[in-house]
């Protein structure tokens, strides 16, 4: 799947070329016009980088930026661009809660460089993952079936994406516990696990009692069988 990154630019000629070098990297390129626009992007596309003009129309750089820290609690990385170029702006673009701060005119290469830089820190959380009809989003925390949502509790999302990160991998239940609990609430019993299992089959599956994406393997533990999307 292709990583998706949002460009936050007013200025057309400067959004066209960064698409351009953007898309020459294989990534689906978003765009708004201004902080307003951006949000609605934000909500629908959920992107891991995005690359923000600081002064914009309507909402601006810094208060779409405020927006997502504080409201969202987003930690998609943001490169904010900018024609200030004091140390003082600088610092002040990074206490927002940018991650780069690029000053105009720039070199679109280093923009692309900064891309791959936040992707890399965010790794997989970036990626939805598919099979067949089931849908994943780990970086929203939503799961979709044949284009519906489906409501699971936070143990059995985190359960759902171990199992789909690690498709055809015979997991243990012991595996699984470490995947799901941080280290101080390991003294889980197998059978919670098997609780969890059930409910989640019962949400996914078509036949709960004859499930075929999270199947057992007898005396070993479970397994997602992936099926190309």
């Amino acid at each position: 799947m292709k990583e998706t990154v949002l460009v936050v630019e007013d200025d057309a000629m400067i959004r066209n070329l960064l698409k351009i070098y953007l898309e020459k990297e294989q990534y689906d390129v978003v765009e708004a016009v201004d902080g307003k626009e951006a949000q609605e992007k934000y909500e629908r596309d959920q992107p891991c980088v995005i690359i923000l003009d600081r002064m914009m129309p309507r909402m601006s750089g810094e208060e779409f930026c405020k927006w997502l820290r504080h409201e969202k609690k987003s930690d998609a990385t943001v490169i904010m661009l900018s024609a200030k170029a004091q140390t003082d702006d600088r610092i002040e673009g990074l206490d927002i809660g940018a991650d780069n701060y690029v000053t105009k005119p720039f070199e679109p290469s280093e923009i692309v460089a900064y891309v791959k830089a936040g992707i890399r820190r965010s790794g997989s959380t970036c990626k939805k993952i598919a099979s067949d009809e089931l849908v994943l989003h780990p970086n929203r925390r939503e799961v979709i079936l044949r284009g519906k949502d489906v409501q699971l509790t936070k143990h059995e999302f985190d359960l759902l994406y171990c199992f789909m990160k690690n498709p055809q991998i015979v997991m243990t239940r012991e595996q699984l516990i470490e995947q799901m609990y941080p280290y101080d609430e390991r003294d889980v019993l197998d059978r919670t696990i098997d609780a969890h299992i059930k409910k989640l089959r019962e949400k996914i599956e078509d036949i709960p009692s004859q499930p075929k994406r999270i199947v057992t393997v007898r005396g070993m533990g479970y397994k997602f069988v992936h099926e190309q999307a």
